[in-house]
């Protein structure tokens, strides 16, 4: 029996790109920070990371699709924060959002840590990003670290 496990390094000749909407950037730029930091603690160099500042969460799947295209990325991560309010707009938004980034991560075989916050009311966003809950932004960062380790361990070994 062979059993294969992603580790939590990222190899130096990795690109990864972190997409992130700037609408809630309060709640955003600390996702942002603590992939950052979580890419970077694992062996990335700075260098490795692009960030690209996007209007809203419903605008993250097109900006992916055009980064995973590019070829140059092994891993992306998806920033957002979609906070209900009295209108349905929340619901069309993470769903599509979600959908989107799923549809992109299987069509071109990349892995994409979803990092969007879908929250009832700030006071989630608030502990998802950094206070009682961790910070969302640093577990869906580490999550591509592991899953680039595991596809690459699927090509090798196919």
């Amino acid at each position: 029996m062979k059993t294969f496990e992603g580790k939590l390094t990222v190899n130096s000749q990795e690109r990864i790109a972190i997409v992130v909407s700037r609408f809630n950037e309060i709640f955003t730029s600390k996702l942002k920070e603590a992939a950052v930091d979580c890419y970077i603690k694992h062996g990335a160099d700075e260098a490795q990371i692009d960030v690209y500042w996007v209007p809203g969460c419903f605008e993250i799947p097109l900006t992916l699709q055009g980064l995973a295209e590019t070829g140059r990325y092994s891993a992306m991560v998806a920033l957002g924060a979609v906070i209900r309010g009295a209108t349905p707009h929340f619901d069309y938004v993470s769903s599509e959002v979600s959908k989107g980034v799923s549809k992109v991560s299987l069509e071109s075989k990349t892995p994409i840590g979803f990092g969007i916050l879908t929250c009832n009311n700030l006071e989630q966003a608030l502990e998802r990003s950094g206070s009682k809950a961790g910070n969302k932004g640093w577990e869906a960062a580490l999550a591509t670290i592991e899953h680039s380790n595991i596809m690459a361990q699927i090509k090798e070994n196919s």
